[in-house]
């Protein structure tokens, strides 16, 4: 019966923008979600499997669903934020940042003050910011104060308690920090014109600040007086050293929002970068947990409202990496190239570098949540129906069909497992067919696993192409185990993975964790096996030449070469010391065999 209710309230829900609430049977509130077309998208949820276990979770949970329809996809945006806020939902996304962040304030007085405040206070001042980190306001506020000689009492500087002669200068103006207004030492207007001027500075214009120092610094020098010229030349230094640490675009580009997403199975993270007369004056990134299947649209759009509602940002343009709903009001570009196309990859770069930030940390903090992570991620970037805890890789070594070798490498939740790792002797395979050797270790180790009852590995990796890749379906074939054990191929050139039945490769990102960790197996696989293809071809190579000596066995080929290190100092050892190592009789032939040769050629 109450399945029932729930396809009745799914049929009747309207067709038009809005945001839709589910709820349990205790009606605790379960997801807040948005829609262009609430009909559309809740019946979504209740017409498919979910490939995502906690879709399936919560929507097995829902037993209410309440709506409200609004205007525009936009207007559904903010009111579905603002309701997360405020229900706390269960299975929405989890913003992890909502520390209270610092502002610069210049307070609304006679002679106002310029400090830092984590409060905001509606008493008229002004406020910049809120800014990412105390770090960056500190710096701002120590440029600030290098600048401009600005006082830092609280006193009440009203005209008329200056007149009455109410304060006294302090240290700070003995030390050149401040000149004195509590004692009408500074003029107002004077004053006021260093406000404008770090209000502008604040704003990310630069220009006029430099051209008012510049001006300064040439009057004085006109006027002889070369010492506080000097001084007004220091702050300009200051100025352009700041300037050219955040001027990274064309000076052009002013009053603009940069936005980006990073994503994996489980988080999401946006940057921000706000832009002003050419100058990055804020850039920061938010570490979002997915509940269910968000895309990266639907992560940047959620974190474009939140940041800008956040950071009280009034900027009319963003510029994106693909086109995203942000309001009426707001201009949404899609860079393609030059200057704001570069701004945009930048942004995307600090978004991953977040994300390796906390991927580190994770690793510490946390590592079964790191190797859950990379193994999720493996199984969609490579196509799986489960998860690759267990890998083996295959190489094959020979020199134009010499001493032909193969190795194979197990890895165990993305680490090596050495412990497993296997070499093999190719036996049924004469000259160099790399394509029939793989075939032969290939059978060799899973006939084996199955024999002794092994757990077979999630996915089985060949290094080469789809020559190898077909040996390494055969030989599964012939085991009846095709189909059952994932195998590709990884052809070197072009990192390029093939997959059985499939003419065109696969191409995963360079940058990728499945890339590296693959990269890793065929190298761990290709160093295992040319270490012993090595060790065999040296030790046949040593071996065959004292034992073509007759009389001479592998025993004293092996004394020999342990007292004289080479094959070379036992040819030039004399008969003495070739007799202190194996006996007289043994001696005379090695000497003579190599002896005579010499004096034959």
């Amino acid at each position: 019966m109450e399945t029932t209710d729930l396809d009745i309230q799914v049929k009747t829900l309207p067709e038009s923008a809005g945001v839709y609430q589910y709820y349990d049977k205790d009606d605790r509130i379960l997801y807040v979600g948005k829609a262009k077309n609430l009909k559309k998208r809740v019946s979504s949820y209740f017409n498919k499997q979910h490939d995502s276990h906690r879709i399936g979770v919560m929507v097995k949970k829902i037993k209410n669903i309440k709506h409200i329809v609004v205007d525009s996809e936009m207007d559904a945006l903010l009111l579905e934020n603002n309701l997360i806020k405020k229900l706390q939902p269960r299975f929405n996304i989890m913003l992890r940042d909502d520390k209270t962040y610092p502002w610069l304030c210049i307070k609304k007085e006679r002679f106002p003050r310029v400090f830092l405040t984590r409060q905001v206070v509606k008493d008229g001042s002004e406020y910049y910011g809120p800014y990412p980190s105390v770090r960056t306001v500190r710096t701002l506020m120590g440029l600030i104060k290098g600048l401009y000689q600005l006082r830092t009492c609280n006193y009440d500087l009203s005209q008329a308690k200056i007149d009455q002669g109410k304060y006294k200068v302090c240290l700070e103006y003995h030390l050149g920090n401040c000149k004195g207004p509590c004692e009408d030492y500074q003029d107002e207007e004077e004053y006021l014109k260093q406000i404008e001027a770090i209000r502008n500075i604040v704003k990310g214009n630069l220009k006029d600040s430099l051209k008012d120092f510049r001006d300064q610094m040439q009057t004085l020098a006109d006027e002889m007086r070369f010492e506080e010229a000097e001084k007004v030349k220091r702050k300009i230094n200051t100025l352009e050293k700041y300037q050219s640490k955040s001027t990274v675009v064309n000076p052009k580009i002013n009053n603009v929002d940069v936005f980006s997403v990073v994503s994996d199975e489980g988080y999401g993270y946006v940057n921000f970068m706000q832009l002003s007369h050419g100058a990055i004056i804020r850039s920061h990134t938010i570490e979002m947990k997915k509940k269910l299947d968000e895309t990266d649209h639907e992560l940047l759009e959620l974190g474009i409202t939140e940041i800008r509602q956040r950071f009280d940002s009034k900027s009319p343009e963003i510029y994106v990496p693909f086109e995203v709903e942000a309001g009426e009001y707001v201009k949404v570009s899609v860079p393609k190239l030059g200057d704001k196309k570069a701004i945009v990859d930048l942004s995307t770069r600090n978004a991953k570098y977040f994300r390796m930030e906390r991927f580190k940390q994770m690793k510490i903090v946390d590592p079964d949540r790191h190797t859950n992570r990379l193994m999720a991620q493996m199984k969609e970037d490579l196509r799986l129906s489960e998860e690759p805890r267990h890998i083996e890789c295959f190489d094959n070594s020979n020199i134009q069909g010499s001493n032909p070798v193969a190795a194979c490498v197990v890895f165990k939740n993305g680490k090596p497992s050495k412990k497993d790792y296997r070499k093999f002797n190719i036996k049924t395979v004469e000259g160099p067919d790399d394509f029939a050797s793989m075939e032969e270790v290939v059978y060799r180790r899973y006939r084996r696993l199955l024999e002794e009852d092994e757990p077979l590995p999630q996915l089985v990796i060949v290094d080469g192409g789809k020559g190898q890749l077909s040996s390494g379906v055969t030989a599964l074939e012939r085991l009846g185990l095709r189909g059952k054990v994932p195998i590709i191929g990884i052809a070197k050139r072009l990192e390029e993975l093939f997959y059985p039945g499939d003419k065109y490769p696969l191409y995963l990102d360079k940058k990728t964790e499945t890339l590296k960790i693959i990269q890793q197996l065929r190298n761990e696989a290709h160093r295992f096996g040319i270490t012993f293809h090595r060790n065999k071809r040296s030790k046949n190579a040593i071996g065959t030449e004292l034992e073509e000596i007759s009389g001479i066995g592998e025993k004293t080929s092996v004394e020999l070469l342990q007292h004289f290190r080479s094959i070379t100092k036992v040819k030039k050892a004399n008969l003495k010391e070739l007799e202190e190592v194996i006996g007289t009789s043994k001696a005379n032939l090695i000497f003579t065999h190599y002896h005579n040769n010499q004096d034959e050629t």
